[in-house]
């Protein structure tokens, strides 16, 4: 948590995210015809930074555990597809971007851990369209907290969270976080958001 958080309330245990996970590996295999010789040629899942990568990396590996489907992943960094990047002061903080595959006319999984206003989904679908064109592409996230300023919409939620404007919803990992969780936090009055 960052040190001026104030935690309202726990979401999800390490335990319950890890249930969510396994039931979004479930849908998302309900896409993917598990008979196919070529399923790994047709669908990919894609991480947006930074923690949708981890959290894509999860569901890969259960999608392969369950029915030794080895899904490509990409990672994906939409800093300068956002609409607000010009607006801020500082100078934007990039991370990688990987697509080893290529995303023409393959079901796309995009998975991020909170969608809020919709712009960030907005941005990553610019930046795949920048790849190629996607047969189709499934947006995945752990929490919802609603509140769209875009038509932007989710296909598979592990939970739809209602929000207050001065909340917001913190998803942790183990592997950069040293914690596996979700909480509701309320943010400093005078926080940059």
């Amino acid at each position: 948590m960052v040190s001026d958080d104030r935690i309202k309330a726990q979401l999800m245990t390490a335990r319950d995210l890890e249930r969510t996970l396994d039931r979004m590996a479930q849908q998302i295999l309900e896409l993917v015809d598990p008979d196919a010789e070529n399923a790994a040629d047709q669908f990919a899942l894609v991480g947006m930074q930074t923690r949708g990568v981890y959290l894509a990396q999860r569901l890969q590996d259960r999608i392969e555990a369950q029915e030794n489907i080895d899904l490509p992943l990409g990672m994906l960094d939409v800093t300068m597809y956002r609409d607000d990047v010009r607006m801020r002061l500082e100078q934007p903080h990039m991370q990688e971007t990987r697509i080893p595959f290529s995303v023409t006319d393959r079901h796309l999984v995009l998975v991020d851990d909170v969608v809020f206003t919709g712009r960030t989904g907005r941005a990553a679908l610019d930046a795949l369209m920048d790849l190629g064109r996607p047969a189709s592409v499934h947006f995945l996230v752990i929490i919802d907290r609603g509140h769209r300023e875009l038509p932007i919409a989710t296909d598979i939620v592990g939970r739809e969270v209602p929000t207050l404007p001065d909340e917001e919803v913190r998803v942790r990992v183990d592997e950069i976080d040293d914690a596996d969780g979700v909480w509701l936090v309320e943010t400093p009055a005078d926080a940059d958001r």
